[in-house]
């Protein structure tokens, strides 16, 4: 073939045929065998220009503060995810797209207080997530529900809401303790009341009085519009049956009065009926 003309069309072949190679260590990190460590070095960001082998991610103790979009390259070998000790506060719903072989990531330490399902979505082998030590006063049923294959799960060292807005995490926990680690860590902070607390100590009757129904926006719609005029025709149909019953007793004494017997004096002193 055309690629035995000489060896420098050789050298040019074999060179097109080979694999183009992964991008270099990023400047703040240590790599060695897929294993990136860009740990305590100030970062306020992911690096991007990760080796793309990479299996082993360690972010732990620098600055970082938000996960925005995208904010790893596309890292599909990618099995342990660990950023514990930043201050990161919040974490974009698609943050964590191209992650999706992720089996262990390590939140813990940081200043989190809301999570939303949709950024674990993508995580379908995620096997232990670490949530302790944050800022979470209660945690939506769909982040766990989105977690397929969770098999370990750390919440310790939160500052727990426990009103009825924790019943669902509660329900999830009863039914999923084995896979809750530390759970005596666990703890209620408010209110004052139940402070220190473990939630797993509740039981059924503990939400007996909580509201289970959830209304959509379009329920809360008719419901102030159905309330407005439901009053104004109770007002039109309490004036209407008033009003019948004032005619009623106006007939009634108007035909009183024609019935009652006429009393007239005769010539004589006699009093006659008429």
């Amino acid at each position: 073939m055309g690629c035995w003309r000489g060896p420098s069309t050789v050298l040019a072949c074999l060179l097109l045929l080979r694999p183009l190679p992964s991008p270099a260590c990023p400047a703040a990190c240590r790599c060695s065998s897929g294993e990136v460590d860009c740990s305590q070095h100030a970062l306020r960001e992911v690096p991007q220009s990760l080796p793309a082998n990479t299996s082993t991610l360690w972010l732990g103790y620098n600055f970082i503060t938000v996960l925005g979009p995208h904010s790893f390259p596309a890292l599909p070998g990618l099995l342990l995810l660990s950023l514990p000790h930043n201050r990161l506060e919040l974490i974009h719903s698609r943050a964590l797209v191209g992650l999706g072989a992720l089996q262990e990531l390590d939140l813990s330490n940081n200043y989190l207080t809301v999570l939303t399902p949709e950024t674990f979505l993508p995580l379908t082998s995620l096997a232990m997530l670490n949530l302790g030590s944050n800022r979470l006063g209660e945690l939506e049923p769909g982040v766990l529900h989105a977690l397929p294959q969770l098999q370990a799960l750390f919440l310790q060292d939160n500052p727990w809401v426990c009103s009825c807005s924790i019943w669902p995490l509660w329900h999830w926990l009863s039914h999923n303790s084995e896979k809750v680690q530390e759970k005596s860590l666990l703890l209620c902070r408010v209110p004052e009341q139940l402070n220190k607390y473990p939630i797993m100590a509740f039981g059924n009757e503990s939400f007996r009085q909580c509201q289970e129904i959830s209304l959509s926006a379009h329920q809360y719609i008719a419901f102030l519009i159905i309330g407005p005029f439901s009053f104004m025709v109770s007002i039109f149909y309490c004036t209407f049956m008033g009003s019948i019953i004032v005619v009623y007793h106006n007939l009634r004494r108007a035909s009183h009065f024609q019935r009652r017997p006429r009393i007239c004096k005769g010539r004589r002193g006699r009093v006659t009926r008429l």
